[in-house]
């Protein structure tokens, strides 16, 4: 691949509406043009399409700061950064491996609060159904939920791999839409098997609290451990089950991510996280979504920044699981 602008053929720019084809990477600056994720096509036409990447801005389910119904279009406008070449360190270019384009946002109503599960429940089967894979950019939490719905319909009970400061499992009395109690709804209705699911940089407890199952890998133990030992330990939980990624932001610590509502000292660094997903290659993933990007919260971006060089991770994961790898050096 050349980063080469060449007179005889067209300029680079604006290949979110431009490009021809969905695969491999084209140069324009990163201070202008059309911000789809990682300028990748935005089209609602899957056709030959490995994974669509969709914006869901809602944050009407948080419990103390709003903000992340900002989040996809800030995770957007970080991605120009890295939309040039091959991505640090699988040193291979997932684009060229992966037909991927941005699928653009759900939208709802606003006012209509209690109808939006359903909404982007219908959103998520529309991507699914015609066999693409899904990459969600968050919103709240809350929307692993009606995602992990849709692809339950498709893949039956998954295995859940969560990156959070919090479980997400609180009592509640039924019906909440609410980003801290989801995952206990989820269990009851067999999404998920908790059995067969990990909870990574956990660091809070609340009173009423049920394990459910889940093999939870607090941060004092990401710390304590290496990253291929806590890979080890996903791994041997996951097994052969189909698995969803859901990656709330606020695992990282606060000075790697302050752009979040409900930040928790003590969390992973970026590198931490980024070496157990890179780790995760044996993992039989459907789907994934990055969540609780707050940008009112954030400075100079590294939130958003974070957020997008995580998908990152995730599609060199996946384009390493379907045959891509590093790029030779030569002398």
């Amino acid at each position: 691949m050349s980063l080469e602008m060449k007179p005889e053929g067209p300029l680079p720019g604006d290949n979110a509406f431009r490009r021809e084809s969905l695969k491999g990477t084209q140069w324009e600056p990163t201070y202008a043009g059309a911000l789809s994720f990682m300028r990748r096509k935005y089209t609602r036409d899957l056709a030959g399409v490995d994974i669509a990447v969709t914006g869901i801005p809602f944050d009407q389910a948080v419990s103390h700061r709003s903000g992340t119904r900002m989040g996809p279009a800030a995770i957007r406008k970080a991605s120009a950064e890295n939309a040039w070449g091959p991505f640090w360190p699988w040193n291979f270019d997932p684009f060229e491996t992966l037909a991927v384009t941005d699928y653009g946002d759900c939208f709802f109503d606003w006012g209509r609060k209690e109808d939006f599960p359903q909404r982007l429940e219908e959103h998520a089967a529309g991507i699914i159904s015609e066999g693409a894979e899904m990459i969600a950019l968050g919103g709240d939490h809350y929307i692993t939920y009606p995602l992990l719905k849709a692809h339950a319909k498709r893949h039956g009970p998954l295995s859940l791999v969560h990156f959070d400061a919090h479980r997400d499992v609180e009592p509640d009395d039924g019906g909440r839409i609410d980003h801290g109690t989801m995952f206990g709804y989820a269990v009851r209705e067999g999404l998920i098997d908790p059995r067969a699911s990990v909870q990574v940089g956990i660091r809070t407890v609340f009173a009423g609290e049920r394990g459910f199952g889940f093999r939870i890998i607090n941060a004092d133990e990401v710390h304590d451990s290496s990253a291929g030992r806590i890979a080890e330990i996903i791994t041997q939980v996951v097994g052969s089950r189909k698995a969803y990624l859901t990656f709330d932001i606020d695992c990282l610590d606060p000075s790697v991510a302050p752009g979040t509502g409900t930040p928790i000292p003590g969390g992973l660094t970026y590198h931490q996280a980024a070496s157990i997903l890179r780790k995760l290659t044996p993992i039989n993933f459907v789907a994934m979504d990055v969540v609780e990007v707050s940008p009112p919260y954030d400075h100079a971006e590294i939130t958003s920044l974070a957020a997008s060089s995580l998908v990152m991770e995730y599609l060199c994961l996946r384009a390493w699981q379907r045959g891509a790898r590093p790029m030779t050096i030569t002398e």
